[in-house]
């Protein structure tokens, strides 16, 4: 075997350059290397493992590897990792070489060489590439947690406004021009890795996200009605989100305040499922300031508490844009009954829906009525604790 494993030295350098130009051409994560690096760590790493199959040509009736050949292995799969190369490229190259490295046994060897160097080929095999792919995986999982870490740190800074050029740097992340910050209610609690796929797949990159707040940073570009339907189709469950542009990194704070605002207001008011921004419930926002004329405003039906199916076709009639026709639709009545039942209100509460003016603040205290919540709207306190709440976000 001394003498095989001569002529396999003899060749060895030729043998790294071969391998090298095919992982170049059929790993396409070689392939955008520079070709300083080819050359250099990469040929490198390749004849470092190239020695180690010459120790094993050498060895004899023992063991394909050394005692210090499968640690040096995982060391350097582990340094692969940290240098962020994928593991597939990492199999690829162990499998280029061992090709290599077999075609050129069948040119130098013996006929009764080759039997047992193809052996210990695949012996190197069998002991090496379990240890590599753990060692890989074992480091990529650890530098997954670490740029979770930091990634939930810059997002946090972001979001409370703090100083965050430093992690964005850590973090290899580019925070720069506009965003949309979105924050996002679910029906029940679906797995945090289920939407963040979710979010990445529709975005196509990572994106930032609390998922204990459930509120995230997506580029300014983003279609959220778009992503809001995805994630719903995705999660399998219907999604409320609050979206707020941010013009510039530093109003990333002030954006997420507001969607919070918005996503409390919808979520209190009980609007369907879908994206809402500030313009949509601008009315309702500005009704949720606390102060004495809201709870006068809200007080304006309380006539009507006695007589809940009069509360009820009002608000339908209001939701449907004091369309008669469709309001008597929706709640299966006659027309006639219907018309019989507005009256009824007018007369209760002393607004007449037929006047435009009457007609907006009966819409606005149905809204203050809705944002008091299960509280009794009637008193001053629960009142201004609901609508304390909500300005607080």
């Amino acid at each position: 075997m001394s003498d095989l494993h001569a002529r396999m030295a003899a060749r060895v350098g030729g043998l790294t350059a071969v391998v090298v130009a095919r992982c170049a051409a059929e790993a396409p994560f070689y392939g955008a290397l520079p070709r300083a690096t080819l050359q250099g760590e990469v040929a490198r790493s390749i004849a470092a493992v190239h020695a180690l199959l010459l120790r094993a040509l050498r060895n004899g009736g023992g063991g394909p590897l050394g005692p210090g050949d499968l640690t040096r292995l995982i060391e350097w799969s582990a340094r692969r990792a940290e240098e962020r190369v994928p593991l597939e490229a990492v199999i690829a190259a162990y499998l280029i070489g061992a090709e290599v490295w077999w075609q050129t046994l069948t040119e130098v060897a013996e006929p009764g060489e080759l039997a047992g160097a193809g052996g210990k080929l695949l012996a190197c095999l069998h002991a090496a590439l379990p240890a590599v792919v753990l060692a890989h995986q074992n480091a990529q999982e650890d530098l997954h947690s670490e740029d979770k870490r930091v990634r939930r740190a810059l997002l946090g800074a972001l979001l409370a406004g703090r100083p965050y050029e430093e992690l964005a740097s850590v973090a290899r992340v580019a925070v720069v021009g506009e965003y949309e910050v979105v924050a996002f209610a679910f029906e029940s609690d679906p797995p945090s890795r289920l939407v963040q796929s979710s979010l990445d797949a529709f975005t196509g990159i990572p994106v930032l996200m609390d998922h204990v707040a459930r509120i995230a940073l997506l580029p300014g570009t983003s279609d959220v009605p778009g992503l809001v339907a995805r994630l719903e189709k995705d999660v399998g469950e219907p999604v409320r989100a609050a979206a707020a542009r941010s013009s510039v990194p530093a109003a990333i704070s002030s954006a997420a305040q507001e969607a919070g605002r918005v996503l409390d207001l919808v979520r209190r008011l009980g609007r369907p499922p879908g994206c809402y921004r500030l313009d949509d419930v601008l009315l309702e926002h500005q009704l949720a300031r606390p102060g004495d004329g809201l709870v006068r405003l809200a007080a304006k039906l309380d006539p009507l508490e006695e007589h809940p199916y009069l509360l009820e076709t009002l608000r339908v009639f209001v939701e449907r844009g004091l369309n008669r026709r469709r309001t008597a639709s929706e709640l299966c009545v006659h027309r006639n009954t219907l018309d019989y039942r507005l009256q009824r209100v007018s007369a209760l509460t002393g607004l007449d829906l037929a006047v435009p003016a009457q007609a907006r603040l009966i819409q606005a205290a149905l809204v203050a009525r809705d944002l008091a919540g299960p509280a009794d709207h009637r008193g001053v306190t629960g009142w201004q604790g609901s609508a304390g709440a909500a300005e607080s976000g």
